[in-house]
């Protein structure tokens, strides 16, 4: 049997409090930088040097103008916290193995496909705000909807495979991948394959997810789950993600999403009013607002943030009573999740309030007991 490793349960203690922290000093640091776009009128001066000395009138120009020198100033400033807590941090704890050069490659892999795609909902967001006047954040949000599931379809075949590497497991685990498409099969769920990616290029850590959407569903294993777990803990690991297939929880978190994003921009709307009488700005397309829309949303994302948490936890509960369920066997359950535990540094035992805002996973400590007080 699996047991806890207490040196690595403080390590995981002392990990989450400074990854906390960190959090802490990226949000404020992130608003204080807006604020001062704000207050000492940076964001008016940069839309009148633009338009004026650059003559970039147009707005489908002008836009990714002005949120590329506002983005790129910022990330040059984060980029030491990002560095810090992305690379130094995780390999003072025996996290990473990634070396620094890969680092820096799967930054500007990231940038090469965030910055289109953000820059394209941007564009659709101020064409919102321009034609559909006070009903602005109704097309936005029913915009995000889309873009979130056609993310969600084509993701595992079109993202994912920018930063790893998947293959169908071979002949030496394909006792194993039966049992994972039996199991995807007594679910009633349909799925593309069984595919291993190079976890462990990047980290020590394990992880198992079921992708996509559709026809691009499909069954992904780290490398470092095949070679660190038993047949029985990976069954149980993704019977868990088969659960929330099972009780829909997809589409129902989509939903939700959509909820909060709708809420969250109807309240932008307003917040966008307030600062276009405080600031001087001509209207609400005006894009030298971008960092007042930028502090409510944030605001905002803060505030539900709690709520969202909830409700995931809520979801996964039910996977985790799915997995046990569907697989009977909660000795191999609670000893992936303390296996998980020692090796991706996982705290057991977060105080309540830490559980509160930031867990979207019920505690590794209760996941475990609840395994092995399991009646089938």
């Amino acid at each position: 049997m699996t047991t806890l490793d207490s040196e690595r349960q403080q390590q995981a203690k002392q990990y989450a409090r400074i990854r906390r922290r960190l959090w802490l000093v990226d949000n404020a640091f992130s608003a204080l930088y807006a604020l001062a776009w704000l207050f000492l009128g940076w964001a008016a001066a940069l839309r009148r040097w633009l338009t004026d000395d650059w003559s970039l009138t147009n707005p489908w120009l002008l836009i990714p103008a002005f949120v590329v020198i506002f983005g790129g100033i910022y990330f040059l400033l984060n980029l030491p916290l990002g560095f810090y807590g992305g690379f130094i941090l995780p390999h003072r704890f025996g996290q990473s193995n990634q070396t620094l050069k890969d680092w820096i490659v799967d930054q500007l892999k990231g940038l090469a496909v965030g910055a289109p795609l953000g820059l394209l909902l941007l564009e659709l967001l101020y064409l919102a705000l321009r034609v559909t006047g006070d009903l602005w954040w109704l097309w936005a949000a029913g915009g995000m909807l889309v873009f979130t599931v056609l993310l969600s379809n084509l993701a595992p075949i079109l993202i994912m495979p920018l930063f790893n590497k998947f293959v169908p497991l071979g002949d030496e685990h394909k006792e194993l991948a039966n049992r994972l498409m039996a199991l995807a099969q007594r679910a009633n769920t349909k799925v593309r394959g069984v595919f291993k990616f190079d976890m462990s290029r990047r980290t020590k850590s394990a992880n198992a997810a079921l992708t996509g959407i559709g026809n691009t569903r499909r069954i992904v294993l780290g490398d470092t789950l095949i070679n660190e777990f038993s047949a029985d803990e990976i069954e149980t690991v993704l019977a868990h993600e088969l659960g929330h297939h099972v009780h829909r929880d997809i589409p129902l978190l989509i939903v939700t999403g959509a909820l909060l994003t709708t809420v969250g921009l109807y309240l932008a709307s307003l917040g966008l009013k307030w600062a276009i009488g405080y600031f001087g700005f001509s209207g609400v397309a005006d894009v030298a607002a971008f960092p007042a829309l930028m502090i409510i949303l944030g605001a905002y994302g803060l505030i539900t943030m709690p709520l969202e948490n909830a409700i995931s936890r809520w979801r996964e509960r039910k996977a985790d009573d799915y997995a046990l369920q569907a697989t009977g066997k909660g000795e191999a359950f609670a000893s992936a999740f303390t296996r998980l535990a020692n090796q991706n540094l996982g705290e057991v035992d977060p105080e309540q309030w830490v559980v509160f805002l930031f867990y979207s996973h019920p505690p590794l400590g209760e996941r475990i007991a609840k395994a092995r007080n399991w009646q089938g």
